[in-house]
């Protein structure tokens, strides 16, 4: 699904992605993980559209999407998630899932004089899909609850919930995990592993949380200094002596 191919991004004198090589099989739950500051979000960002890379390129099913801008990805089902969520606080869950298919009928000032009946049946769709959404993560209970209004939790299916709203041939999550507790967290994963097997959807997940991790992926890619230091399943990486240095402490494999 994705191909990256020797990709850098350098910031001054610091190389935050030096050097990158890595695929994203197509039906994979890809797991990236490493410490802060390994470079994983900064891959993310440049695979994503919202850095440029100083080289290197990106390739979506052969396709070179290098540098293309965020709105493109978007079209071509290359969608991602933030640590933090960028819900509207002040719009409804419905509203906020609504909102994400583009090109809809009524927004067009001239359709919703001249096509009314058009506009209301593209709208009704819409929200239809919604609400299919919502039953699906079990969030329909909050539909017409202000996003801003949410659990930390609650607002990362959300974001999920807004991957479904659209035909994403690949979704990037990054930290899907960060600040929420243990029961959601689980829910979300179940969201995941269901979108993965019934309707083929491929994810790659930066996570720190290794419990959720070995839940899920398959393989790990485990990043360093930039660069990726091994990959394999989550055993062998958890077992590789670099990434014990690296990402789990030294001494910690004889602790286990």
């Amino acid at each position: 699904m994705i191909i990256v191919k020797n990709l850098h991004k350098h910031f001054g004198g610091v190389q935050a992605v030096n050097g990158v090589n890595l695929s994203i099989a197509k039906g994979s739950i890809t797991g990236l993980i490493g410490p802060n500051g390994a470079g994983k979000t900064t891959l993310f960002n440049v695979i994503a559209g919202l850095y440029q890379p100083t080289s290197g390129n990106v390739y979506l099913e052969n396709d070179d999407i290098t540098s293309l801008a965020p709105h493109k990805l978007f079209n071509k089902g290359v969608l991602r998630t933030f640590q933090l969520a960028h819900e509207f606080t002040t719009l409804t869950v419905r509203e906020n899932l609504m909102m994400v298919p583009p090109n809809q009928v009524g927004e067009s000032l001239l359709n919703t004089w001249l096509r009314p009946n058009l506009v209301k049946a593209n709208e009704e769709a819409v929200r239809a899909k919604a609400n299919e959404v919502m039953k699906f993560l079990e969030i329909d209970h909050l539909s017409d609850e202000f996003a801003g209004n949410l659990s930390g939790g609650q607002k990362k299916l959300l974001e999920l919930g807004r991957t479904m709203m659209v035909d994403a041939k690949i979704v990037f999550l990054d930290e899907v995990g960060a600040g929420v507790n243990r029961t959601l967290l689980h829910k979300i994963g179940d969201a995941i592993l269901k979108l993965n097997q019934e309707r083929n959807y491929t994810f790659c997940l930066i996570e720190h949380d290794m419990e959720f991790v070995t839940r899920l992926c398959n393989p790990v890619i485990c990043m360093a200094e930039g660069s990726v230091l091994t990959e394999g399943t989550v055993d062998e990486v958890r077992n590789n002596e670099q990434v014990i240095e690296a990402y789990l402490g030294t001494g910690q494999r004889h602790k286990r």
